[in-house]
């Protein structure tokens, strides 16, 4: 994005890193990779004590660890794309500390609206998207006009336009509504609705917990283009 971030966003960096290096943890282990999903994932009605879930940890904690975890390459490079995006903003917004409490609380909240939807389901689920959706919610609120660069295909043709967050945001949670409405509870797949629960948790509690400099709806800022060096040789 055009935003600049005020500050080195250096818990968005950490908890990128962190997902990285666990996302390598689990192709690591092979054919047992699947059972570590399903003792780290979110099991819905496990998380309920409907069902009991065989793993090292208790089912609420799984609320936690399934936010590192990921189904594979393009699921943790769509997040982390996301998160490196938007994260940097809504960091310096908020402050390093309360932003890793506001992501933690918005991956609890979109895990809880899952939890919420389909609270039988034995499917485990992990991602980061949740807690994102919550980054996203937050940079809506703040910079709204913000510029982001995004990659647009017309016909033919790919090109770079610098569209306005508001409406690069609002044509995503549109699409998220229209696919939890269209999606089959119970059935494996994406988490529309743990989408929905962190987005609605950003808009809300990003505002709550924000500085006291920052304010919503901010209007759009640019990066400041750092002019280039020039040097001259002096003949002798």
């Amino acid at each position: 994005d055009d935003n600049p971030a005020l500050g080195r966003p250096i818990l968005t960096i950490a908890i990128i890193a962190g997902c990285i290096l666990v996302w390598f943890w689990q192709i690591s282990l092979g054919l047992g990779e699947r059972e570590a999903i399903m003792n780290f994932g979110l099991v819905p009605s496990a998380f309920l004590g409907n069902t009991f879930q065989n793993g090292p940890i208790t089912p609420l904690f799984t609320v936690f660890t399934s936010m590192f975890m990921h189904g594979g390459f393009m699921h943790l490079g769509g997040n982390m794309l996301y998160l490196w995006i938007f994260g940097d903003n809504i960091e310096g917004a908020l402050g390093h500390v309360r932003f890793v409490f506001f992501y933690l609380i918005c991956g609890t909240a979109a895990a809880l609206a899952q939890v919420f939807v389909n609270p039988t389901s034995n499917i485990p689920m992990i991602g980061a998207s949740g807690a994102v959706s919550g980054v996203l919610g937050a940079y809506l609120i703040f910079y709204p006009r913000a510029r982001v660069r995004t990659l647009v295909f017309l016909g033919i043709f790919i090109t770079f336009l610098r569209l306005p967050a508001v409406f690069l945001l609002g044509v995503w949670i549109i699409g998220q509504v229209i696919s939890a409405m269209l999606s089959s509870p119970g059935s494996p797949g994406v988490a529309w609705f743990a989408h929905l629960g962190g987005f609605g948790c950003g808009l809300i509690l990003g505002p709550l917990i924000k500085k006291r400099d920052i304010h919503v709806f901010q209007p759009a800022r640019t990066k400041v283009k750092e002019k280039p060096i020039r040097i001259r040789f002096r003949n002798k």
